[in-house]
């Protein structure tokens, strides 16, 4: 079965956007996953096909209509693959780790919902078991690039998408700590050295540099991790 993301959206042009180049579109181009869009718009009642309506209590902005999006929303879930979990990008949900992303990989897909204006009613939401996802601590103007990110985060660990699939073993958060520094030719540039040990062909000096250089950068740039780390 093919990993399939599906994508509620009022831009749906948007999409495939970034996800069609590099690693993402080659594989997207092969068939090694699959991207649906579905306009929210379609679902509208009226000849201006509004999604959204003022705010209940007052208030700056729009918000969208539940029924709207359930209607959105109940279409998708018809074509989905069973166990396709739904999520709506919001910067108030649980964040995107990689632990998260390599589980929905490993499954059937997403379904994804983005919000615009201020927000959607969250009677929609509640009723049809609609949880929160977010990319980070800040605001973006919808969800669709959140949608991007967290797309790309599943597709590239599908199996034969990396190029060099090893390499998804030593990257940031596989082990718990961030990512060790990398070098490459010219051996010197502006005055500025590889370090010798990564020279060296001894493999065992070299992974041990790796490692003591990942728990440095974790230790000093996210303790968060650092503390977790040490814990496992």
């Amino acid at each position: 079965m093919t990993w399939r993301a599906t994508v509620l959206t009022i831009f749906p042009e948007m999409f495939p956007g970034a996800l069609g180049l590099s690693l993402a579109g080659k594989a997207l181009a092969e068939g090694k996953w699959a991207l649906t869009t579905i306009d929210i718009r379609d679902f509208a009642t009226d000849k201006h096909r509004s999604v959204d309506d003022t705010p209940a209590g007052g208030g700056a902005g729009m918000v969208m209509r539940a029924d709207i999006a359930a209607a959105a929303i109940d279409a998708a879930r018809k074509d989905a693959a069973p166990g396709t979990p739904t999520f709506y990008l919001s910067p108030r949900g649980k964040p995107l780790t990689q632990e998260r992303a390599r589980a929905w990989a490993q499954g059937p897909g997403l379904l994804l919902l983005c919000g615009r204006f201020e927000g959607i009613d969250q009677r929609v939401l509640d009723a049809r078991k609609v949880e929160e996802i977010s990319i980070g601590d800040y605001v973006l103007s919808g969800g669709e690039l959140a949608a991007q990110v967290l797309i790309d985060a599943c597709v590239r660990l599908l199996p034969g998408v990396a190029g060099n699939e090893s390499s998804l073993a030593e990257e940031s958060f596989a082990s718990g700590l961030l990512e060790y520094p990398h070098y490459t030719r010219p051996r010197e540039w502006e005055g500025r050295t590889i370090p010798e040990v990564l020279l060296s062909g001894d493999h065992e000096k070299i992974a041990q540099w790796r490692r003591e250089q990942a728990e440095r950068i974790t230790r000093d740039r996210r303790p968060d991790l650092w503390q977790k780390s040490r814990k496992q």
